[in-house]
């Protein structure tokens, strides 16, 4: 049957047209397209860029089976966030890949009057220019793949045809015919997936240009393109009148462990606010009457912008019980060590012989990446206070100098704690100081830095320690002359009233 005759024959019917109806081809082209394009979306690397003084990433989310989907943003240590705006046919869907936010100069250049037109057209360009690199060097991967698979392809074709062709009865046609019609036929069906592929290549990244075009029209924010997030909490209560300052924070504002205030309101009792908190201290120092809405335990999403259990009761949010004061001329915020979890990072300290791990260490990283996410929809609700209050960001005080060696640092039963040790929780505490002098200074907001007495410390001023030390009920609290300190370097940052100017 596989005569030369019969091979001349076939040959000269094996035209490209024969070849595309060939099952050889269908499936080479099938797996190049099912196998190829994703394999090549997926391997392909994004492209690393600057933008706005931002690291971004370009490139293609990885491919499913549905016929379109959204582009999609990725913020790094956040979330994914899928860009319903841009619906993009076919498996090439855009994704954009940028964070930690960094905040330069660079970003600061978006909102220049002057700057800010050339720095957008940069911008775009550079995504533009990234995007389509991505897409040529996806495109090199798909041609190298479809030769691989081809390749393949034609290797098994041809061994098929050569058994096909000892089985054969009588004589078979002779090798050169045999190798001649093989290589013809692996030239033609390779000819047809590169085809194929290059136009299926071309058509996905049409389709994802024109989706994303279409998608950004008549698109003039952000909050358009990837939905609005920030929801401010709402007033809480009846309207206050009689203060012109007000604190919210945590226990170090609270003064936790001080004697408790007479008469004080049920969220008074809940939170533990003393006599001698900051606001107090503030009210005595200035003078002024200033009201304390700090809580112990707080953070910025259960305690300041949203409502926190304490004390057996649902403490309102700080923030929402803020827009209901009347006429303040200035708030004091202290908040951080909570909300990177200060306490777990103190204990694992004092609990191992060395506290300096990678796992730990990207705990951290993670936790204040978090926590800058959040402190920004703090500073966004404190900007948008009515009445435009000064605004003062009391930092996080160090508790040991880095040499400190004495009872504090010790804990029985554990290894206690150690220069490295101390150096490294240092290092920390300055790693949340400078998130939340960086966002102030965004804002302009004021800043208060609080030099406390460390524990550990000699040569004091006879006053009595800053600092609760381990035999206190609240280690690491401030006492009532560490709120005292506290409330001085706040009092210096706040502006006098317009009539004493």
């Amino acid at each position: 049957m596989y005569g030369g005759g019969a091979l001349d024959a076939q040959r000269s019917r094996r035209t490209v047209l024969g070849e595309l109806r060939s099952w050889p081809t269908i499936v080479l082209v099938l797996f190049c397209l099912g196998v190829g394009i994703p394999v090549t979306v997926a391997l392909t690397p994004a492209q690393d860029l600057v933008v706005f003084g931002q690291h971004v990433s370009v490139g293609a989310r990885p491919p499913d089976l549905s016929v379109a989907g959204p582009a999609r943003l990725v913020q790094v240590g956040n979330t994914a966030l899928d860009v319903d705006q841009l619906h993009i046919y076919g498996p090439l869907r855009p994704e954009l890949t940028m964070g930690p936010v960094q905040r330069n100069a660079a970003a600061a250049a978006v909102f220049d009057p002057v700057e800010g037109p050339q720095a957008q057209d940069a911008a775009l360009k550079a995504v533009t220019g990234g995007f389509l690199t991505w897409y040529v060097l996806g495109g090199l991967g798909l041609l190298a793949f479809t030769l691989a698979a081809a390749g393949g392809a034609a290797g098994i074709r041809t061994l098929v045809v050569l058994r096909r062709q000892s089985r054969a009865h009588g004589e078979h046609a002779p090798l050169h015919e045999i190798f001649t019609y093989c290589v013809r036929a692996a030239r033609r069906m390779t000819v047809i997936a590169l085809v194929t592929s290059v136009l299926a290549w071309l058509g996905s990244g049409a389709l994802a240009v024109s989706g994303t075009l279409q998608g950004l029209r008549g698109v003039t924010s952000l909050a358009q393109l990837v939905g609005a997030y920030h929801l401010t909490p709402d007033a809480v209560g009846p309207e206050i009148t009689g203060y012109d300052g007000a604190v919210i924070g945590d226990s170090r504002a609270a003064r936790l462990g001080g004697p408790p205030v007479p008469d004080g309101t049920p969220d008074d009792v809940a939170c533990q606010r003393s006599t001698d908190s900051l606001a107090a201290e503030i009210g005595h120092l200035l003078p002024a009457r200033v009201l304390n809405l700090a809580c112990p335990s707080a953070t910025i999403t259960s305690g300041l912008r949203g409502p926190q259990d304490a004390g057996g009761r649902s403490v309102p949010a700080q923030v929402g019980v803020l827009k209901q004061v009347q006429d303040l001329r200035f708030v004091v915020v202290a908040i951080g060590p909570n909300d990177v979890g200060w306490i777990d990072f103190l204990q694992y300290c004092y609990g191992v012989p060395d506290c300096s791990d990678r796992l730990t260490q990207g705990e951290f990283d993670y936790r204040l990446a978090a926590f800058d996410r959040v402190y920004g929809d703090l500073l966004i609700d404190l900007n948008e206070l009515p009445g435009s209050p000064q605004v003062i960001i009391m930092t996080s005080y160090g508790a040991f100098p880095p040499d400190a060696d004495c009872a504090d640092t010790r804990a029985e039963g554990y290894p206690g704690l150690d220069p490295v040790k101390i150096e490294l929780l240092n290092d920390r505490n300055k790693q949340l100081n400078d998130v939340l002098t960086a966002g102030a200074q965004k804002y302009g907001f004021a800043v208060a830095d609080p030099k406390l007495a460390m524990l550990c410390e000699k040569g004091t001023d006879g006053l009595g320690p800053d600092l609760q030390g381990m035999t206190d009920p609240f280690p690491f609290h401030p006492t009532g002359i560490g709120s005292l300190r506290m409330a001085s370097s706040v009092a210096r940052q706040i502006l006098p009233p317009p009539s004493e100017g």
